[in-house]
């Protein structure tokens, strides 16, 4: 089941963060400051949902505006939200990172956006998802991409 996020799931989605950047299951030394994707969540563009199964939240994804002097990996310009998703371990492969993805982007064709982006890096397994839904690669820097899907055709 999907269902929509809210500010009560900001903790989640925090938590969230460490499984979407590190996807590899290990966590380098430094932290990475993506704190940016969830702080003072509520904000004009902010959206959520949430993945629940046998009544847990399994996984999450979201999309937020960023300025272009605070951006976030994935930046485009800001009118574009960058979109993160991320799926706990031991539920991955059974189909909820599609299921999320599905929700946001039918989310932000009814908020009105024209594209979405986002970060991955070029080995993680979710580029081909991210392709399926329409996401190509318009940029690389070192071993990441940055992907958009326009909604409007």
């Amino acid at each position: 089941m999907i269902r929509r996020g809210d500010s009560q799931d900001v903790p989640f989605l925090r938590d969230m963060l460490r499984h979407a950047y590190y996807w590899r299951m290990t966590a380098p030394d430094d932290e990475l400051p993506v704190y940016r994707y969830v702080e003072a969540w509520g904000r004009p563009g902010d959206r959520a949902v949430i993945a629940i199964d046998d009544f847990q939240r399994v996984g999450a994804g979201w999309y937020r505006l960023f300025r272009a002097g605070r951006p976030g990996y994935g930046f485009v310009d800001e009118a574009t939200p960058e979109l993160s998703v991320a799926v706990v371990p031991s539920r991955r492969g059974r189909g909820f990172g599609g299921a999320l993805l599905g929700a946001l982007v039918a989310q932000a064709k009814k908020d009105g956006f024209s594209a979405l982006s986002l970060s991955v890096e070029q080995e993680n397994p979710a580029v081909s998802l991210y392709e399926r839904y329409g996401f190509e690669k318009v940029q690389q820097v070192d071993d990441t991409y940055t992907m958009l899907a326009k909604l409007t055709s």
